[in-house]
């Protein structure tokens, strides 16, 4: 509990009207969720406006507003706190409520198109295997050191994040390393956090359905780095056409990585082997379990912000070649018929383009490789066409087949995919709606040695098909396929 004074520290308020000095027992910006002696905060959604339900939360309990915008009829037994930004002063007043926890960790945010959760949980692994207690903020789970909570979107809205970080910080967590979401900068969920360092992976063709125009994209990502503070780190790939932009007009200390070009921290690739790469790192040579050269960009980014929070170079690296690949990332496995899977969350053109470019960099040439993949229903339809193309163009042969098609029909995405597909490459294209018949296809069509890519849902444990998520699991569907191919 807390007065509601405390809670608006630091808010920009424009006028308040009534009372702070009210104790404060629950906080919400769902009308739902209220409570008796509840602040309801008002915010304006892509679809539901929180101030459509003031008259309802007052009737429900709420003792305080926080809005844009004053209803008409005040409520004398009411206070209203009227700001410019419900959603900017949502996450201050979470972060107030939670004695402000990301001051008292050292938070570090990591944005981009692709990486961001393998960069997030490689810097997990290591910082644990470096004796730290740690937490992570992923898309593919919540962790408290030990502790497992499943997450529900790349980056928590800003009272579960509060409520996370402050977990850590009762749990003696001295690092957080948290996925930041393009969604999340633009909704102003990280509002009120207290980052110390800030990392960009790469920028490329995605959520257009949400941002609308790519610089829109562009201009989102930059705020995370234009907001950090002097006293924190902003590291940037030097090898992405956007890396010297995020970092224009950041007031934190720039650094670079490139495995290209001159910068504070280089890497080059000495081998790359589907048993792992052989890197040399600032000098240094070393081995790694993970597969693929866009893998060497995120063991880089793991080195980069262990060496930018003091550590050893030989230390790190010891550490970084004991870390396993992370699940559903390039996640490789040896079939027993000979077969070559590989499952990978690869669900954007670009992510698509590095893993095929790398599986082909990686083979002999005389293998297949069978690539399966789909789009995601009520999302960008403009990269429908992209993906099959790039498909065609670097496999030997390509099933298309539903991935979450959401409220979408899946045959009405593969036949946006089929626009992709260009006469020469028709003969070695299937389309195959059913996922786990698609799979059990590539397996058949394959033999010793071939390869065998399953794009675009990598860790998940579902498809989402009409509202529901129903149990499915790409690798484990692969595995059956491969082994009951073997046995036949």
């Amino acid at each position: 509990m807390k007065h509601l004074s405390e809670l608006i520290y630091k808010a920009g308020l424009e006028q308040v009207i009534g009372a702070t000095e009210r104790v404060i027992q629950n906080i919400c910006f769902d009308s739902r969720q209220v409570v008796n002696n509840t602040l309801f905060v008002a915010t304006r959604g892509t679809q539901v406006d929180g101030h459509e339900f003031i008259y309802e939360s007052i009737e429900k309990g709420a003792i305080a507003i926080v809005c844009e915008e004053l209803p008409k009829k005040i409520n004398d037994d009411v206070t209203y706190v009227r700001v410019k930004d419900s959603a900017e002063v949502l996450g201050i007043i979470a972060s107030n409520y939670y004695d402000n926890p990301s001051s008292k960790l050292n938070l570090i945010g990591i944005t981009g198109t692709n990486g961001k959760t393998t960069v997030a949980t490689l810097l997990f692994n290591l910082f644990r295997k470096l004796d730290y207690k740690v937490g992570l903020i992923s898309t593919v789970s919540n962790r408290i050191d030990k502790e497992e909570i499943a997450a529900t979107h790349t980056t928590p809205d800003a009272l579960q994040l509060n409520g996370l970080l402050n977990k850590m910080v009762e749990s003696d967590c001295a690092f957080c390393f948290m996925e930041v979401s393009s969604h999340a900068i633009m909704q102003r969920r990280i509002s009120g956090l207290q980052f110390a360092g800030g990392v960009f992976t790469n920028i490329t063709h995605e959520h257009l359905d949400y941002h609308k125009t790519f610089d829109e994209y562009i201009s989102v990502k930059k705020e995370f780095f234009d907001n950090l503070p002097a006293a924190a780190f902003a590291l940037s790939n030097k090898d992405d056409k956007q890396g010297s932009v995020m970092l224009q007009n950041t007031n934190a200390n720039k650094s670079f990585y490139s495995t290209r070009a001159k910068a504070d921290y280089k890497c080059k690739v000495l081998e790359n082997l589907f048993t792992g790469l052989f890197l040399k790192i600032d000098g240094s040579e070393f081995w790694s379990k993970l597969l693929g050269e866009f893998n060497a960009y995120n063991l880089l980014v793991a080195y980069a912000v262990a060496r930018l929070t003091e550590h050893e170079q030989v230390e790190i690296l010891t550490e970084l070649s004991a870390l396993e690949p992370v699940d559903g990332r390039f996640d490789c496995f040896i079939a027993g018929s000979g077969i070559i899977g590989i499952v990978d969350y690869a669900h954007t053109p670009d992510a698509l383009d590095n893993v095929l470019s790398t599986i082909n960099n990686m083979r002999t040439g005389n293998e297949l490789v069978i690539t399966v993949a789909g789009c995601g229903g009520d999302r960008d339809v403009a990269k429908r066409p992209m993906m099959a193309a790039l498909a065609c163009e670097k496999s030997s042969k390509v099933i298309l087949t539903s991935d979450n098609p959401r409220s979408e029909e899946p045959e009405a995405i593969l036949e946006d995919m089929q626009k992709g597909v260009q006469p020469q490459y028709s003969a070695k294209v299937l389309s195959i709606v059913d996922r786990k018949e698609a799979i059990r296809t590539a397996c058949a069509l394959a033999k010793k040695d071939d390869i065998i890519l399953i794009a675009g849902k990598g860790h998940e444990k579902y498809q989402d098909i009409k509202g529901e998520k129903i149990p499915f699991d790409d690798k484990q569907v692969l595995l059956e396929a491969c082994e009951m191919m073997s046995n036949n």
